[in-house]
């Protein structure tokens, strides 16, 4: 993540940091396998993050893409949540991919501004991957069995709650987003996000698990940004404000990865400022108004899982 946001910065084109950011995101998959199993799982993740982020992209061309977001996150979240199960993606689910859709959605764009978003994800993609093979070169430095990535459609589409599990994940999405459009809150993305966030767990108890800690930690992490906003101002740091927070983003990144695989809440607390830090740095907005957005989208998102969640455990065998 430093090496396009800081080239973005020595370019002086920060407000083009979303498109980046998420192609880099390509490398966080396949951390469990091996080098070249990882780049082959990456390869398949970079061109999912590529074609969301050209889709939000084409979106916000549009005035009107309050609107148009909605089913769009909806109908894609389904579809890639499938393709992630069938793929055996690591981390498995939709998150990135909603969150990269519907937040490069949510940033008003010009038409020329879809091939410049193109070209940005696919450079950041491709040097994720480089990044994460790079390796490969001194193998046995790694002391692991290699790895494969097993691939079906067929057997997850078979899979018993497979269907349930689809359908609970894009109706989220869309419930999820239609009422703070509808209501005229900010930043609806933050809603569709944490409904999928709180439905990537494996059951309804585990989604009542994943939602708390979605809040918790938003609510923490909510308070860190407003600690590091306020420090990192252009009213303390004057020119060098753009460079701080960048440096702080690629920090939280560390942090959000040192305890994803331990607890969720934790990771929040470190993922919650980084996407408002860089949603600032892509398009800057009142921080009263983004941070009291958070954290009211936060909490309508999980309640919104927590809801279709227990619904759909609620149905007889036969309807699930």
């Amino acid at each position: 993540m430093a090496v396009p946001l800081l080239t973005l910065y020595a370019v002086g084109r920060i407000d083009l940091s979303l498109y980046a950011v998420f192609g880099a995101f390509t490398a966080l998959y396949g951390r469990s396998h091996t080098h070249f199993t990882r780049l082959r799982m990456q390869a398949a993740a970079a061109i999912a993050l590529i074609g969301v982020v050209v889709l939000g992209t084409a979106i916000g061309v549009s005035p009107g893409r309050e609107w148009l977001v909605v089913p769009v996150v909806a109908v894609v979240a389904a579809g890639l949540a499938f393709v992630a199960d069938a793929l055996d993606w690591h981390p498995p689910g939709a998150l990135f991919f909603v969150f990269a859709l519907a937040a490069c959605a949510s940033v008003p764009a010009e038409p020329g501004t879809v091939l410049v978003a193109l070209g940005l994800a696919t450079a950041s993609a491709l040097f994720a991957m480089l990044v994460s093979t790079v390796g490969a070169v001194r193998p046995s430095a790694r002391m692991r069995p290699a790895t494969t990535m097993a691939v079906s459609f067929k057997a997850v589409a078979a899979r018993p709650g497979q269907a349930r599990k689809i359908a609970s994940v894009g109706l989220a999405v869309l419930v999820a987003g239609a009422i703070p459009t509808a209501t005229g809150l900010g930043h609806p993305y933050w809603a569709m996000v944490a409904a999928v966030a709180a439905l990537g767990a494996a059951d309804t108890a585990g989604h009542l698990v994943r939602a708390g800690q979605r809040v918790l930690g938003t609510l923490v992490g909510v308070g860190v940004a407003a600690g590091l906003l306020a420090i990192a101002s252009p009213a303390v740091l004057g020119a060098g404000s753009a460079l701080a927070l960048v440096v702080v983003v690629v920090l939280l990144q560390v942090g959000a990865e040192l305890f994803i695989g331990r607890n969720y809440a934790v990771t929040v607390v470190f993922v919650t400022p980084l996407a408002l830090i860089m949603a600032q740095l892509a398009h800057p907005v009142d921080e009263f108004g983004m941070l009291r957005d958070r954290t009211l989208e936060t909490l309508l998102g999980a309640a919104v899982a927590i809801a279709i969640s227990l619904a759909a455990a609620r149905l007889p065998r036969a309807q699930r």
